[in-house]
């Protein structure tokens, strides 16, 4: 894994997977006030995150605005090395 032009071990990408699960799970809540849930899925080499939107974020037609606006701001913000957050359900 490559973050930014140093290649990540393991344990980095650990580390980093640890960091987006947390900040994914202190989103969590405001998507099930509104009957959906995320679930993250995978953190790729070029550190884009997958999630699951799931429940009413599944199908919802604002569901991209959300993971775009909402979830993938939040995600850089606590951690700038992340490049996008890209749903697998979209």
């Amino acid at each position: 894994m490559i973050k930014y032009g140093v290649e990540m071990n393991d344990e980095q990408k650990q580390e980093l997977t640890r960091k987006v699960i947390n900040v994914i799970d202190q989103i969590r809540p405001y998507l099930q006030q509104d009957g959906g849930d995320i679930r993250f899925v995978e953190l790729s080499d070029d550190n884009v995150v997958s999630v699951e939107l799931m429940g009413a974020c599944g199908n919802c037609p604002y569901s991209r605005m959300t993971l775009k606006s909402g979830v993938e701001s939040a995600v850089r913000r606590a951690i700038p090395e992340i490049m996008a957050v890209e749903a697998i359900n979209n």
